[in-house]
């Protein structure tokens, strides 16, 4: 019997009930409200949860750094008009605002645009991935999609409010300007000169590896979140002197086209350092997701193969918690005729704290068959008088505390039992945390002979397949059992895990859609403030294609070092999920693997896109406006 329901009369004090309950209940008895297992549910799931809200976050701040890029470009073109303004008895305050409020329309409108694709969206999601995403934690239901008004207008203030914030910065300065020299033309360089002092960012940058060293917050790593922003927002700050130091060590090679092009980002790298902002923030976002991704994928990897070293393993009744192997099963299985060897586990769910989810404990034979489990750091070597070995999770050690060395008691058999700490192992399938112990010291606290899972080591020779057809008709109740090899075993669990990050690679995608968008605005917005320039090449000779050539090399290099920076990025921030965030959300260290080849190809794919961007957005440079443009200045 593992669970007994209780309905207690009308008027019965459930409090009282339980405290006498579990005075004279034996140990490792969990007595509790239906609701609670419903809490702890959610607290399974909300680190989970809290991960993709704070991923669209991410994507929303991009988002703003793109309304940052593009009024800051806007109102360094329209600078001699907002002069103007102020000639003729427009305040600054009134300036301001009414900037404000046209990033507040641009916002509103994006916002509503950006609910029903969000809506859209989850129709879609949740008809193909269901409502855990692949994670696996609400398995069985059919959700159907539910439109949370307070959430939408939630939503929507969060829209306007990115627009309005990224666009403070423009609106200040440009309220800020003279009139006088804003009036004249040639003045719009002036206006970025503000943002090319380091010390700002370098500040932001460090703040942001301090916080990478505080602990959770109520199990959610809020300060690693921190940390993130902090690095993406110091580095933003940063482009403008990136900027002007990358264009300046650039050489000066190529055609004349290509020349022009890079002694013109020399001599006003202002605009390409603000126009480098999305690009950098969605390029990074997408590195840091990819290495995450594939970190945890590669770990993950090699951690099945670490742990199914059998030819053939058997599980009976799987996710029923009443399903076992009888001794007279397990003896029908040793002595399969294909069986070279075969060991069998008992596993069960341990309540050691009432306030945290119930871990597993698995009993197999451990040390007698050299199947210690590879260990994060060194053994602990047991004394005489020590009492007996187990060996915790990486996941049961951060809950729970426990160390190498240390002393905890297990409730087993209805009684506490006392156990050294011999080693932490790595296990990526139960994220509540397991205790691996001795299957003879299982069977000397509980009499408990059954098991739950076995592993067959198949004879030279044998062939899976027959030794499967053995099984299922020979043990009882073999329609239940579930009998697969390592190779099958890998795979499942791999297809799983590509399904659980699935939104991770659209979120990915979706920014690189956003640095695109990105570049393509502050492209556009850099040919019309640079219309004058253009139509003064167009006078001294420069054809259309050699125009057309030197935007392409103006798109190459601002991307180039958009990537570069956005590379670095990524990689940094990549090690605060890595180290901080996944280990403050689930407990789970992992090691780095750079997926090179995919990264080498996104950079290709984004130069030839950034390029061909930059062409297309600086067509209006090749045309006859250009060149009429040099009259605004007569």
């Amino acid at each position: 019997m593992n669970r007994i329901d209780l309905r207690l009369r009308p008027g019965a004090d459930a409090e009282r009930l339980a405290e006498r309950l579990r005075a004279e209940m034996p140990p490792g008895t969990l007595i509790e409200r239906p609701d609670a297992d419903i809490e702890r549910s959610g607290a399974l799931s909300r680190a989970y949860r809290v991960n993709l809200n704070v991923l669209a976050l991410v994507a929303l701040f991009t988002g703003g750094l793109l309304v940052f890029s593009a009024q800051a470009l806007a109102v360094v073109r329209r600078r001699a008009q907002l002069a103007l303004l102020r000639v003729l008895g427009m305040t600054r305050r009134e300036l301001v605002a009414m900037l404000l409020a046209e990033a507040a329309v641009v916002g509103a409108l994006g916002a509503l645009a950006g609910i029903a694709l969000g809506h859209a969206s989850a129709v879609l999601v949740l008809q193909r991935f269901g409502a855990e995403l692949g994670g696996g934690y609400f398995r069985g239901l059919a959700p159907s999609p539910v439109l949370d008004w307070l959430a939408l207008a939630l939503f929507f203030s969060l829209g306007i409010l990115a627009a309005v914030l990224g666009s403070l910065a423009p609106a200040l300065e440009a309220a800020g300007a003279e009139p006088a020299p804003a009036l004249k033309a040639g003045d719009e360089e002036r206006a970025l000169r503000r943002l090319q002092p380091v010390w700002p960012g370098l500040a932001v940058l460090l703040a942001g590896a301090a916080l990478t060293q505080a602990g959770p917050v109520s199990g959610l790593p809020l300060f690693g979140y921190g940390a993130i922003g902090l690095l993406l927002i110091g580095t933003v700050m940063l482009m403008p002197r990136i900027a002007v130091l990358g264009f300046r060590v650039a050489p000066l090679l190529g055609p004349v086209s290509t020349r022009i092009g890079l002694a013109q980002l020399r001599g006003a790298p202002g605009q390409a350092g603000v126009s480098l902002a999305a690009i950098v923030a969605s390029v990074s976002l997408m590195v840091s997701m990819a290495i995450m991704v594939a970190s945890f994928r590669q770990s993950l990897d090699q951690w099945l193969e670490r742990v199914l070293p059998a030819d053939l393993y058997l599980r009976a009744g799987p996710g029923s918690d009443t399903a076992f192997l009888s001794p007279a099963d397990q003896h029908t299985i040793a002595t399969l005729p294909g069986a070279r060897r075969v060991e069998f586990l008992r596993s069960q769910r341990l309540v050691v704290a009432p306030d945290r989810p119930p871990l597993t404990l698995l009993a197999r034979a451990v040390e007698a068959e050299g199947r210690v489990p590879p260990l994060l750091g060194a053994a602990h070597v047991l004394k005489p008088g020590d009492p007996p070995a187990a060996w915790v999770s990486e996941v049961a050690s951060e809950l729970y505390g426990w160390r190498p060395g240390a002393v905890i008691e297990l409730p087993l058999g209805g009684r506490r039992a006392r156990f050294t700490v011999a080693g932490v192992w790595r296990d990526y399938a139960r994220q509540q945390g397991a205790v691996l112990i001795e299957r003879y010291e299982y069977l000397r606290h509980t009499g408990d002979a059954f098991a739950d899972d076995a592993a067959l080591w198949l004879a030279p020779g044998a062939d899976p397949a027959s030794v499967t057809r053995e099984i299922q008709a020979r043990v009882a109740g073999a329609t239940n059992l579930e009998i697969a090899g390592p190779g099958e075993i890998r795979e499942v669990s791999l297809r799983m895990f590509d399904r659980t990050f699935a939104v991770t690679y659209a979120l990915e995608a979706v920014a690189v859609v956003i640095g695109l968008f990105g570049l393509s605005s502050s492209f556009g917005a850099l040919v019309l403030a640079r219309r004058r320039e253009f139509g003064v090449l167009r006078h001294i000779g420069m054809t259309r294609r050699q125009i057309g050539s030197m935007l392409a090399a103006q798109g190459l290099l601002v991307s180039a070092l958009g990537l570069a920076v956005g590379l670095t990025l990524g990689w940094a921030i990549s090690l605060v999920l890595i180290h901080v965030v996944n280990r403050h959300s689930f407990h789970w260290g992992m090691e780095l693997h750079l997926p090179w080849q995919l990264l080498a190809e996104f950079v290709a794919v984004m130069l030839a896109l950034a390029t061909v961007t930059a062409v297309a957005s600086g067509r209006q440079a090749m045309s006859g406006e250009a060149v009429r443009a040099v009259r605004e200045d007569w």
